[in-house]
């Protein structure tokens, strides 16, 4: 399953065979099928469609079960004054093996206590923390504590030594204890949804800068 495939060229040239791909919006940086190897098998979820004049983006309500996987979305905004300044965004929340992961797409606010009780309990929380299109750091952080996911925090969409349109992640993990930020060395994170007793942690994906053998 792919969630808001890019193809940033940054960050090479990458591709994988998915079931599905969750899309957010329809900024480009966001919905590009490019990576995707097997477009045509794909099931492809759209949290916003357009409608009415001009084709303007509207919500549209997603909850289907793919193979062993729920998803379902949740309507909100891109910015902090009701989709005003760039529109629609879609939080895409994940349901498999026991575990529920919430992906925030360029979310731009915090949470209405309606939006809280249908996300319901999270354990692995994916969060914009880049600022400029999205929260910042702080305001992420915020974010996590109204949500309080029980495994795991997954920072995402910031500014990387190969991509500095966005801000760095570094405010963001500054709201957080040393003990508590564990920095992967991959992309590939491992959530063991049997472990009892899980404290909340924050993952930091790496990656390899273009160039780099």
């Amino acid at each position: 399953m792919a969630l808001d495939p890019h193809a940033i060229e940054s960050y090479g040239r990458r591709s994988m065979k998915v079931d599905a791909v969750l899309l957010s919006h329809r900024h480009t940086d966001h919905n590009r099928m490019d990576p995707i190897e097997n477009p045509m098998q794909v099931k492809v979820l759209e949290g916003l469609k357009a409608a009415g004049p001009g084709g303007r983006a509207v919500f549209n309500p997603v909850d289907e079960k793919i193979k062993d996987v729920r998803v379902r979305d949740i309507s909100c905004f891109h910015d902090a004054v009701q989709g005003m300044k760039r529109g629609l965004n879609t939080i895409w929340v994940i349901e498999l093996d026991g575990l529920r992961i919430a992906h925030l797409g360029d979310l731009g606010h915090q949470l209405d206590p309606a939006m809280l009780r249908e996300l319901g309990q999270v354990d692995v929380l994916m969060v914009p923390v880049g600022g400029v299109y999205t929260l910042n750091g702080l305001d992420a952080k915020k974010v996590v504590d109204q949500i309080k996911p029980t495994r795991f925090v997954i920072p995402m969409h910031y500014g990387t030594r190969v991509y500095s349109d966005l801000l760095g992640p570094d405010s963001f993990l500054g709201e957080f204890e040393d003990k508590q930020i564990l920095r992967i060395k991959g992309q590939t994170l491992k959530v063991d949804p049997a472990e009892k007793n899980p404290s909340m942690k924050v993952g930091v994906l790496g990656f390899e800068p273009v160039g780099m053998p």
